[in-house]
């Protein structure tokens, strides 16, 4: 059954974040939605009944569309569903590096290669980020909260970059940061 929400809107400040509400949006649309983002368009098949199986599995063969029930044909314009809801969050300068991708999943890709970078450019972020943790103390004048607060982002930062500390570590880190 499809829920009808409010989509996430873009951000490539916030991607990280933007990817996980969209992927929970895009599930709740249908279960198989998710799908088209990984894997590509959902093909529609049926076993060729043409030739004879003798060795196992039969041969499969694209569905006609006149073959297609109602569900079938649902399932097989996830794609577009999908590049449509994509389309429509999208500013005009993003829009514009994705328009001539022909698929949701290449949208995808190609966002994910926009917003975050090849994996030199991942490295490098990471770098900074564990730079800037090594580093971090708290500010003449900042209050506990906000202290927390910018600690914590640095840590999610860190852990979407692929970089994760354990308890212990972190909280070593918050002692040594503090006055």
């Amino acid at each position: 059954m499809a829920h009808f929400s409010k989509v996430p809107m873009f951000s490539k400040e916030d991607f990280h974040d933007w990817k996980i509400r969209m992927k929970a949006h895009l599930e709740a649309q249908d279960d198989d939605m998710w799908f088209v983002i990984t894997d590509g368009p959902l093909n529609i098949i049926k076993p060729n009944t043409a030739i004879s199986i003798t060795d196992g599995a039969p041969q499969m063969l694209k569905k006609p569309r006149s073959e297609c029930t109602g569900e079938d044909k649902k399932k097989a314009n996830f794609d577009n569903v999908a590049k449509d809801i994509l389309y429509k969050i999208l500013d005009k300068n993003t829009f514009s590096k994705i328009k001539m991708c022909p698929t949701a999943k290449e949208i995808w890709e190609k966002l994910i290669q926009i917003c975050e970078g090849n994996e030199q450019t991942k490295e490098n972020k990471l770098s900074v980020a564990m730079k800037k943790f090594e580093n971090l103390k708290m500010k003449a004048g900042e209050t506990l909260s906000e202290f927390d607060e910018r600690f914590s982002s640095l840590v999610n930062e860190l852990a979407t970059l692929g970089k994760e500390y354990d308890t212990r570590e972190v909280a070593h880190k918050v002692m040594r940061a503090l006055p």
